[in-house]
């Protein structure tokens, strides 16, 4: 093909992505301090859509109830029962809902129905300016990462990193008590508790204290976004990840992303959540261990780092304010993560 005819032929393409400007391009207008949404009472209403995969009504109705017993009315998007293949309807159905909710002043919370894959599909046709001067709370995990993260890099606004519609159980009363604690603090977030969790500490813990806002999420989104106007910005905060479904190998090729792109530089502190591990391939054995992985690239830090925190894709998957400010205290005897106002 003729050299000229085959750039000429890039140009539609590259415009049809719209691809988003640079970071520096972006964050203009950032809010010295941390904004926190204002927190729900009795007769608000929170919003459930499905911004990545696809879920159906029967599946969000124990979220429903729930929500209903806190005191909350729901309003339920287009998007719950449409699919597209994995996803809760194609890209501008899926865009529409979310941006009709973000936009409705009526709405004070948005619930992702689930995770699964698409928020980054969407993420730079969404107009933000009204979320900006009326922030409401954001609330789910896994591939919502996406949205926590753009939104608190570029509007300094927080957000709830927790469980979603399709972790509500169906019976509350035979459901264990971890399910009931977990999903119980999300409503503690919602209503403006001061949340502070204190969990067991691990040998391969590094001791220390440190403090700063609270961010993160799922690993691997993380990396994914590395770069772009979603990118985390990680300086002075206390950073927590997660993942599930990854090899040891693929696990040390993320952590070494965080490290030359700086993100473990200048942290207040690091909290490593939950993480599925798939069994290396015979013969293929990576040879470190998790902790090895994390604790070989914080080496040179004085930070604290903890491992074991009970968020990620498991049952003890506690609600977190991202963005607010917390303390982290890693002792020999346990640890602790608390919100400090």
């Amino acid at each position: 093909m003729n050299r000229k005819h085959f750039i000429s032929s890039l140009i539609p393409l590259s415009a049809s992505l719209q691809i988003p400007p640079s970071r520096s391009m972006v964050l203009t207008d950032l809010p010295a301090k941390p904004i926190n949404p204002p927190y729900l009472k009795r007769g608000d209403i929170v919003g459930i859509t499905c911004p990545a995969g696809y879920i159906l009504s029967p599946e969000i109705q124990p979220a429903v109830s729930k929500l209903k017993e806190w005191g909350y009315d729901v309003r339920i998007g287009q998007t719950v029962n449409k699919k597209d293949f994995g996803f809760g309807g194609t890209d501008d159905e899926r865009l529409q809902d979310l941006q009709q909710q973000l936009d409705d002043p009526s709405v004070k919370a948005i619930l992702c129905a689930r995770g699964g894959y698409g928020a980054i599909r969407i993420i730079d046709k969404i107009d933000f300016t009204h979320f900006k001067t009326n922030p409401k709370w954001i609330i789910g995990f896994s591939d919502i990462t996406v949205l926590h993260n753009h939104i608190n890099s570029n509007f300094n606004i927080a957000s709830i990193h927790s469980k979603m519609c399709n972790s509500f159980p169906e019976n509350w009363q035979t459901s264990e008590p971890i399910q009931q604690q977990t999903i119980d603090s999300i409503h503690k977030c919602l209503s403006g508790e001061k949340m502070s969790y204190s969990f067991s500490a691990s040998p391969q813990n590094k001791i220390g204290y440190g403090s700063g806002q609270l961010v993160g999420g799922n690993l691997k989104t993380i990396e994914t976004l590395a770069g772009s106007p979603s990118d985390l910005i990680t300086k002075d905060k206390i950073l927590f990840v997660e993942d599930t479904g990854e090899y040891l190998y693929s696990i040390d090729r993320m952590f070494w992303n965080l490290a030359r792109s700086g993100k473990l530089k200048n942290l207040k502190g690091l909290v490593i959540g939950g993480f599925k591990v798939k069994p290396d391939d015979e013969g293929e054995e990576f040879g470190k261990t998790l902790e090895q992985i994390v604790l070989e690239k914080t080496a040179a830090f004085k930070y604290p780092v903890c491992f074991n925190f009970p968020v990620g894709h498991q049952k003890n998957n506690f609600a977190l304010k991202c963005n607010m400010k917390h303390s982290l205290n890693v002792l020999e005897g346990g640890c602790s993560l608390s919100e400090i106002r």
